[in-house]
């Protein structure tokens, strides 16, 4: 199961844990459960062979424990207990300096704020969490950065997690979230193509007969992206490049007798080849 970070809450993952399903999830860096297991490799993480050239992307995995907490209404107790659960952690230098300079812009929008008197009610709690203010009669308002709040705000810039409670790699990890939003875009088109978004159909077994039709497409475009990644074809094409690279092959096909193909390029033949898939013989 994979899941977005909307779907995180301590009571979400004690009940995957409760039923014993297997899942990937992502976890928001301001959680206290988060910093916390990255802080011991913090320091070391943006090393050389931490970084994954494949997703251009530092990226380490911890092990940690779980507090798992099962309400048992029968026994009329709590059971608590640890859980074994992995966090992946991935950080992104380009990500880290556009958050870092989009905060920056942020801050001095807020002093400016503060030194015109000009505040904003809805931003109140960051004039706490970030200034100093003070005001005096001759000197007016003076406004001073809380250095060190903000050099701890800014020390996850770039950072994001996910977690899982099955052994696995960081790479390994993010490639299964990744899928998902392969699956989630390839859904929303398949249903707009097929009509989906129009859901009166003349009996139950119509809507059935297109779900099921969608489902099995899913299923091809998720092989295919596998494949593709297996192969290190994402170097030079996109899943719907390559796609396009194939659908130019001409077929013909005449009742009663078999199907005619053209003329199939080199470049075709070693698509089908990666792909694991016979190339179809030409006229």
């Amino acid at each position: 199961l994979v899941m977005d970070r909307g779907f995180y809450s301590e009571e979400n993952i004690n009940a995957l844990f409760k039923e014993h399903v297997k899942f990937i999830i992502a976890g928001r860096m301001s959680l206290s459960f988060i910093q916390r297991n990255l802080e011991p490799i913090n320091e070391q993480f943006r090393s050389y062979d931490h970084f994954n050239d494949k997703y251009e992307l530092y990226c380490h995995t911890v092990q940690t424990e779980w507090n798992y907490k099962q309400h048992r209404p029968y026994k009329g107790d709590t059971l608590t207990e640890t859980r074994r659960i992995y966090v992946h952690y991935y950080y992104n230098i380009d990500r880290a300096a556009e958050e870092e300079k989009a905060f920056d812009r942020r801050l001095i929008s807020l002093r400016d704020e503060l030194e015109s008197g000009k505040r904003v009610p809805e931003h109140e709690t960051s004039y706490r969490r970030f200034f100093e203010v003070t005001t005096t009669p001759k000197r007016g308002v003076k406004v001073v950065i809380k250095a060190e709040a903000v050099a701890r705000w800014k020390r996850y810039f770039g950072f994001f997690a996910l977690l899982s409670n099955e052994t696995m790699d960081a790479a390994t990890a993010l490639e299964l979230y990744r899928n998902k939003d392969l699956v989630e875009k390839a859904f929303g088109n398949l249903k707009e193509r097929l009509n989906m978004r129009r859901t009166l159909v003349s009996s139950e077994k119509s809507l059935e007969g297109k779900l099921f039709v969608e489902f099995i497409a899913l299923i091809y475009l998720s092989y295919i992206k596998k494949r593709m990644q297996d192969a290190g074809l994402f170097r030079d094409y996109t899943l719907q490049g390559l796609l396009d690279k194939l659908d130019v092959i001409e077929c013909f096909e005449h009742p009663g007798q078999r199907l005619l193909v053209g003329e199939v390029l080199e470049k075709q033949r070693k698509i089908y080849e990666a792909m694991d898939v016979q190339s179809p013989a030409s006229l």
